[in-house]
Formats: structure tokens, sequence, C-alpha cells
């Protein structure tokens, strides 16, 4: 049964220059977007409960409220559903969040990204960080307890310095939830076509270690490779694909995972307009492939893979199946815990060669 669903707004007032999601400026297709969107929500849905469901964009915080609404209506939710909402901080008034509120959202997670100003403006977002701080404030008064701020290290100009002072004002504002992310330039954003200068892999790997070493000296904890949390404050959508569960995906660009298959809808927005039930690639996923997709997956969790659930489930050996590897790679890089592994901080920051080596076995 597939209990989760993501919705993709793709739209946006102007274009980050390290972006490379597939989003438009061009708003006035907005209410027609919305239009197909129910549709295929009707055509796919099967009405099950939902125990997450998630506006990401994009930014989903440009569309009006009555839209918000409409969607929202198409699924089957109670007072237990976590509801999140990506939003950006100039958007972030009092009553369009009390609004959100009324509409059963209770989660928001702000594109804040860093609280240096002359950054911020460098890499073309439209905030500043006196509005990040107004936005935070308008959300507790608006009665959000689920506050969750994005934060990209790796950026322009960023240094170990000016990182450290994200840090700092992220743990003076009490905020629950972090999702840390590693600058990547790629097609087709800005910068990919007009490359800029930034901290080389060396240095992208000293700033993930000082946002560990900072962010588990305050309340919160890593839960997952790049996201901090205090104790229930997790992110139950995230946990969701990392668990290797299913999952709607709705909206142009949107991929999803519904009995065994993944799929991906299309990236052109009158092809979408104009057929929104129609996705663009499907695949079946192989038991193989689920094997390994459940190894990647869990070691992104701190809490690591539980080998007696992967025995069972795939009627496997693991201990035997990947002895090599393991006995490569701990303690230094792999961890045993009481029911599998998991990755160290150093082996994290050597993931994608360590799980490359699961596959093909």
């Amino acid at each position: 049964m597939t209990n989760s669903a993501y919705i993709h707004i793709p739209f946006c007032k102007s274009k980050c220059k390290y972006c490379s999601f597939v989003s438009f400026t061009d708003t006035e297709y907005i209410e027609k977007y919305v239009n197909a969107l129910l549709k295929e929500i009707d055509y796919n849905y099967k009405t099950e409960l939902l125990k997450t469901l998630y506006f990401g964009g994009g930014t989903p915080s440009l569309l009006p409220i009555q839209f918000i609404n409409k969607i929202i209506e198409r699924f089957t939710i109670d007072n237990k559903t976590e509801i999140t909402y990506e939003i950006n901080p100039d958007d972030a008034n009092f009553n369009y969040l009390k609004e959100l509120k009324n509409l059963g959202i209770n989660r928001l997670s702000f594109g804040v990204q860093t609280f240096d100003d002359k950054i911020l403006n460098l890499i073309g977002r439209r905030h500043n960080s006196e509005q990040v701080f107004q936005a935070i404030e308008n959300a507790k008064e608006a009665g959000f307890e689920h506050i969750s701020v994005d934060l990209i290290y790796g950026l322009p100009e960023q240094t170990l310095e000016s990182l450290e002072k994200d840090l700092k004002i992220i743990n003076n504002l009490d905020i629950p939830h972090v999702s840390t992310y590693g600058l990547k330039i790629e097609k087709p954003s800005f910068y990919y076509y007009h490359p800029v200068s930034v901290p080389d892999s060396d240095m992208q790997a000293d700033m993930y270690i000082l946002i560990n070493e900072y962010l588990n000296k305050t309340v919160l904890y890593r839960y997952e490779i790049s996201n901090f949390s205090k104790k229930g404050y997790e992110s139950k959508h995230n946990l969701n694909y990392w668990d290797n569960n299913e999952y709607y995906g709705l909206g142009v660009s949107a991929h999803g995972y519904e009995n065994g298959i993944r799929y991906s809808n299309t990236e052109n927005m009158a092809e979408y307009i104009s057929n929104p039930c129609k996705h663009a690639q499907e695949h079946m996923v192989t038991d193989k492939e689920r094997l390994e997709e459940e190894i990647f997956l869990g070691f992104r969790k701190e809490s690591g893979i539980n080998i007696n659930n992967i025995n069972t489930k795939f009627g496997i050996d693991f201990n035997s199946k990947y002895k090599n590897i393991i006995d490569r790679y701990t303690p230094k890089y792999i961890v045993k815990t009481d029911t599998g592994y998991k990755l160290s901080t150093d082996g994290i920051l050597l993931s994608n060669n360590i799980l490359a080596e699961f596959i093909d076995i």
C-alpha cells in the first residue's frame, strides 16, 4: 500500500544560479497546471490514508491558498498525516502561514541556504537573512512546531568561518530540523554554463565534518547522512524514501514508486498539461535492484541497515554475501550495530565508493 505522496510545484519567480531542478518562471500557467495536477491525482491516487504529503518545488509558496486547498482536499488525511510545505522566506508573511496552518499543513521547510547576505545575493536568492528571521518568527507565531531549514555548503565565497556562523544562528533560532546539501553544479544551472569558483571537494568534506561536529553538540542529532533533528522532529516523508517504501510522485518531472514500478513524469510543461495521466518512463524494479536499493538507502540512515530484515525479505545471508566488503571497511568506515551495520562519518565521506561495491555481487 502506498501511504506517501510527493507533489511537485514547478514555479519560481526567478531561478537561483545553482539550481538544476525542473522549474519555470512562467507563473501565468499556474491555474492550468493545478487543474492538470488534480486530474493526475484523481487518476492515480487510490484513496489510501496518507501518512505523509509533501509539497516540493520549485516554489510551492507561489500558489494561492485556494489552489493548495483544492489539492489537499483530493487526499485522505487525518490529524496524524505529516503535511510538509516548502516555502521561501520572502513569501512567509504571517497571514499566509496562518492560512496554511488552517488547511492542515503542519510542517514547513524553509529554503534558507545561508544567512550570509553577500552570498545570498551572489547565488541569486531573493531573500536576505532578516527575512529569514522574520519568517521563522511568523511561523512559530502561526502555530508551527515542525520547522526545517535547508543549508547549502560549498557555496561561492563560503568559508568554514562563515558556515560556522550559519550553524550558530540556526542553534540560536532553536530550529528543530536542518537539511544540509553539498553544492553540486549540474546542467542546466546558471553556474554550469557560467563557472564560478567554489570550495573544492576537500573543503566540502571539511565543511561536512564541521556541520556534524557542531550540530551534534546541540539538541540536534544526525538521523540521516544529510539531515539533523531534535528527537521526534525527523521528516517522516523522507524516512519513507530511505526505508525504501513506495510513494506517489505527482506533477511535472515528479518521480514515484508504486507496485514495484519506479516512474517519472515528463519535464515538459505543455506536454504535462495536455496529458497529466501518462508517465514518461516506467521501470519494473528487479529483485536484485530492490536489494541494492535497500542497502544504498539503508546506509543513508544513522540507524543503518537491519540485516535480519534484509535476510528475511530477500532470502540471503547478508554477512556471507558481503563478507569481503564488510571485512575491508569495518570498523573505520562501516560500523557494526545491534541490528546490522551503519556508516561512520569517515564512511559517509567515502559512501559513493563504498556503496558502489555492493553492486553486481
